[in-house]
């Protein structure tokens, strides 16, 4: 039955994991879409969600599976009931991805605003976080659940800088750009989102290991020790 049960829990493993590279791929090629205004990119990512909902909805419901057959116990149990929630955040991960698609289909017949900078930055600390979420979720591993809720700050600070350098560059000093402008507004929005989303990870991956809810309270990170 044990051997079973640790077969089960690493073929949803592996599914997180599948369900994770496909949105991270969604991530990179929705930015590569709006560096390229390339409305094809922007339509496949929209195309390709329909397969990460579908995931979400195998991975849910092997989850229930293993709950119901061996009604673990302890970290397993807490493992599989978070492996629930952290396959939905994937999906809304997945989903602002498509936002961004959807922006670069309304903007592809328009002239750049500016050259993109911080916003293919921001992207990186997505898609960053967003892996590093999942593979603390994965392995057990704290110290890298902890990396990614310290790093969410980063990304406030950056989408910050976008937006201010946006509204007050350009829509308060000629507010014919706002067409252009308020779309790159809404892509900075959803990838600080998608971090919200990993950090959200993050901290289930604490409470997995600790039986520790951390969410709202950061400063328990820093007496976990104590």
């Amino acid at each position: 039955m044990e051997r079973h049960f640790d077969d089960d829990l690493n073929e949803l493993k592996n599914n997180l994991l599948e369900m994770a590279a496909l949105v991270e791929k969604s991530i990179n090629q929705s930015i590569e879409a709006l560096k390229k205004q390339d409305k094809k990119l922007a339509e496949a990512v929209i195309k390709e969600d329909e397969k990460i909902d579908e995931m979400e909805l195998m991975n849910e419901e092997k989850a229930i599976e293993l709950l119901a057959l061996y009604q673990p116990m302890a970290i397993d149990l807490r493992y599989i009931t978070m492996s629930i929630h952290i396959t939905g955040e994937l999906e809304s991960i997945a989903d602002m991805a498509v936002n961004i698609s959807h922006r670069v289909i309304n903007l592809a017949e328009l002239p750049m605003l500016k050259p993109l900078v911080d916003i293919p930055k921001l992207s990186t600390i997505a898609q960053k976080m967003v892996k590093s979420a999942i593979d603390s979720f994965v392995n057990r591993n704290e110290s890298l659940a902890k990396e990614v809720i310290e790093s969410d700050r980063d990304a406030d600070n950056l989408r910050n800088i976008i937006m201010k350098e946006l509204i007050y560059d350009y829509m308060v000093k000629d507010g014919t750009t706002a067409p252009r402008a308020v779309p790159l507004l809404l892509v900075a929005r959803d990838l600080e989102r998608m971090c919200d989303h990993a950090t959200a990870i993050a901290e289930d991956v604490i409470y997995m290991i600790r039986a520790k809810m951390v969410r709202h309270h950061p400063e328990k990170l820093q007496n976990d020790d104590k």
